[in-house]
């Protein structure tokens, strides 16, 4: 663990108060978004009853090659190294029913016994919650720079998020920020350039839209209630990272093994990531990470 350490950058959490909240899909853009930058980077997919990432990212029929007693991830999309409890699992319907202690041991192999090399990022992706598993990884894996809360735009989430950050503080991990998935619906299509154009949207509502020098539009539409990840942010006095819009493309992508941003790498939810990825690598770079203080 303590090679860990040295050959390993950056080591980001990736947590969720409840789950559906598009903590996987985020896990996953975040290191597809560092990857296409040049980075070396990893992804630790400690979510040991539904492991979500090799779907994901392409690989449900990859496996792992084990050398001298060590485990060899995974090679997915861009480069990135993936190691996955769905990769040890013969049958994939068949549930993992562990006691704590197990899953504990697994957890820690995969922190000990998987040959990373040099990596500029691992992303470490996680069930919902805050118990067996976000816990054993602060406790055995070091030089976490800190915790990513992934959070959904309704002002309850401020509840979940709560817990999350809580978590953080009572373990002594840095909170990195808050990200607000399925922030509005994506829409996009192509007409004429420098067409204006009028949109008929949900429940007869209109939009107006312009092409740009492609004839390429898009627009995001707030089918829920906004705001709720900047205002846990906010009242948590923890940095708001941005928000991810709610894409069809990233449904059929994450079925399809093929996530939006290698299929629409200049989409709107690309660019949503790298802006995200901009205020994340800015915070771990200058080690300016928020330590929490639940009132």
């Amino acid at each position: 663990m303590e090679q860990m350490d040295k050959s390993i950058k950056h080591k980001i959490m990736v947590l969720s108060g409840k789950g559906g909240v598009g903590k996987s899909t985020v896990s996953a853009g975040l290191a597809l978004t560092l990857a296409r930058r040049g980075m070396s980077v990893g992804i630790m997919d400690i979510d040991i009853t539904g492991p979500n990432i090799p779907k994901m990212m392409g690989l449900e029929d990859a496996e792992l090659h084990v050398e001298e007693g060590q485990i060899f991830p995974a090679i997915g999309p861009e480069g990135i190294k993936i190691i996955s409890m769905a990769f040890l699992i013969e049958d994939p319907d068949k549930p993992v029913i562990w006691r704590g202690p197990i899953k504990l041991g697994a957890i820690q192999q995969f922190i000990g016994d998987v040959a990373w090399g040099s990596l500029d990022a691992l992303i470490i992706d996680f069930p919902p919650g805050t118990s067996d598993e976000p816990l054993t990884v602060s406790q055995n894996l070091p030089g976490i720079d800190g915790v990513v809360i992934v959070t959904t735009p309704q002002e309850v989430a401020l509840l979940d998020s709560r817990k999350s950050i809580n978590f953080a503080k009572t373990v002594s991990l840095p909170v990195i920020g808050v990200v607000e998935n399925m922030s509005g619906y994506s829409l996009s299509g192509t007409a004429p350039p420098g067409s204006d154009l009028t949109i008929d949207g949900p429940g007869g509502m209109s939009i107006e839209v312009s092409t740009d020098e492609n004839g390429k539009w898009a627009t995001v539409l707030d089918l829920f209630k906004s705001g709720g990840g900047q205002k846990a942010a906010e009242d948590l006095e923890v940095p708001y990272l941005g928000s991810i819009p709610f894409d069809p493309g990233i449904v059929r992508g994450g079925d399809d093994g093929v996530h939006r941003i290698v299929a629409e790498p200049d989409g709107v939810t690309a660019e949503s990531f790298v802006q995200v990825v901009d205020k994340v690598m800015d915070i771990v770079e200058s080690g300016n990470r928020t330590a929490v203080n639940i009132r």
